[in-house]
């Protein structure tokens, strides 16, 4: 049984406190705002003042409306006024014993039937709620940074904490317009959980110098559509704060080598490399903007056009998405008479390949089956592609306002790479019973501002395809961190969604 919330303490008055007595006063509720520090809570209030009124000038909001929210925000001085709250969520420092220390306090203060929340993003609810008496009234509510912009909620249910206690916390997160995702009590939740693969794979990329960074960005954000590469995010959060987030989850997760990170963001981190707060990380920044990087088009200035060879049957020939690129290219019959042998593997590298083929290495480049388009390509290149090969291939898809991007010999090239270890990180996420699957797309979405959530994206590319990628990666580096979750195993051998649920679950 769910209880309706109408009066909300929030404790810390932070940039997160104030984010979420903001919508909660703006969904109705009446809100107490207390800090241990009296002038945190004023200068709270001031910001969510300011807040309020540029979103009148906006016109998110009329002026009635953001009086009325900023008159349901009161200024606590005492713990005690807390007293009468249906619910009171803490968000104080990322300390365990800060946070169970406080909610000892709340207990003796507050009605049997508050609800207690925490707002943590990286501590076991678990461990916080096992300090109170009544830890079935507790559990996580955890919200992105501005509140009131990233409408998302994580309700992070711990093993004791009640299923009416849950069902109230969706409800009020609907009332303040925000996307409510129930999950489990497990490391990172659903959001900080599903973008491991992200960084942890593109920094795997460039230890083994696929490409350079500026490169692996480049291909994340042109033909995958991400916002920004990994090493942009890197730099944007910082090396200090993401070097330990990943050796943090690789550690509670036992060593698991899905989560675990590269030695290179160590070595990078105790140079100083941080990013944008040291001036200097994967890129510099001069006047606080890093250069940009753009493709480049590899024009011929004499306009010659090769000829080209790819197979018509087997798993090497390209889809008919990549030969619409080329309407005007002069198709060669024999790959021995071409200028370039254009192939697209998906489940073994080109070495592989062309061996298997028999055919002129030098000659041979692969192109991305998968995320390829006119927004770009990406081309890879075995130790035996001549450089020639290469510049001709470029100049080929220059001539059609086509920017290419060269990597090294890799299964998966690099999108479809990343994006299999994002869909195969989320199908192991909804084995574990972490979410469901509807919860973690749209927590990727609106948390992480992907553009697609895992599942949708995995169903796109197809299961079995993502399945062969991940297949080709494990048999290739013998890496644990690419065995196949079961959940994306049984569904690409069935030719079901990603998003089908267990039957007898």
């Amino acid at each position: 049984m769910s209880l309706e919330i109408q009066k909300v303490g929030v404790v810390g008055a932070g940039a997160m406190g104030r984010g979420i007595a903001q919508v909660c006063a703006a969904a109705g509720c009446h809100v107490r705002l207390f800090d241990m520090n009296p002038e945190a809570v004023v200068r709270a209030r001031d910001a969510v003042r300011d807040d309020l009124a540029q979103g009148v000038r906006k016109g998110r909001a009329t002026q009635e409306d953001a009086d009325g929210t900023l008159a349901r925000v009161q200024l606590a001085t005492d713990l005690v006024q807390l007293g009468d709250c249906d619910l009171v969520v803490e968000a104080i420092v990322e300390q365990l014993e800060a946070k169970q220390s406080l909610l000892r306090s709340l207990e003796a203060i507050v009605s049997q039937n508050c609800i207690l929340a925490t707002n943590t993003s990286s501590l076991s609810v678990t461990a916080i709620a096992a300090a109170c008496s009544g830890p079935q009234r507790v559990a996580g509510w955890h919200f992105f940074n501005p509140v009131p912009r990233m409408r998302l909620a994580e309700i992070v249910q711990a093993p004791r904490t009640s299923t009416g206690v849950v069902n109230s916390l969706v409800e009020l997160t609907k009332r303040v317009g925000h996307r409510a995702v129930v999950t489990s009590d497990s490391p990172g939740f659903v959001v900080n959980h599903a973008g491991r693969a992200f960084v942890t794979e593109g920094l795997k990329l460039l230890a083994e110098r696929a490409a350079d960074h500026t490169v692996l960005d480049a291909i994340l954000r042109t033909c995958a559509g991400f916002r920004m590469g990994p090493f942009e995010l890197l730099d944007l959060t910082g090396l200090d704060v993401s070097v330990p987030v990943m050796e943090s989850i690789h550690s509670q997760y036992y060593g698991d080598d899905r989560y675990r990170p590269v030695a290179l963001a160590r070595t990078r981190m105790t140079a100083g490399l941080l990013g944008r707060k040291s001036k200097e990380g994967f890129y510099r920044y001069e006047d606080g903007a890093a250069p940009e990087s753009r493709p480049q088009l590899a024009v011929d200035p004499d306009g010659l056009q090769p000829s080209v060879w790819w197979p018509t049957e087997g798993a090497e020939t390209l889809p008919a998405e990549i030969t619409a690129l080329l309407p005007s290219v002069r198709r060669s019959s024999d790959p021995d008479d071409a200028d370039l042998i254009l192939l697209a593997p998906l489940g073994a590298d080109l070495s592989t390949t062309v061996s298997e083929m028999a055919i002129d290495a030098s000659k041979a480049l692969a192109i991305d089956p998968v995320f390829s388009s006119k927004a770009g390509v990406t081309l890879m290149a075995s130790p035996a592609t001549a450089s020639r090969t290469v510049q001709s291939a470029q100049r080929m898809f220059a001539a059609q306002g086509i920017p290419s991007f060269v990597v090294a010999d890799s299964p998966g090239y690099v999108a479809p790479r990343v994006v299999s270890c994002i869909v195969n990180l989320a199908c192991e996420m909804a084995q574990q019973g972490v979410a469901s699957p509807t919860d973690v797309d749209a927590a990727v979405r609106l948390g992480l501002g992907y553009p697609s959530g895992p599942f949708e994206w995995g169903d796109r590319i197809c299961p079995k395809r993502v399945l062969t990628i991940l297949q080709g990666l494990h048999d290739t580096f013998g890496d644990q961190r690419y065995r196949p979750s079961p959940w994306l195993v049984r569904r690409a051998n069935l030719s079901l969604p990603l998003s089908a649920p267990d039957r007898a679950a």
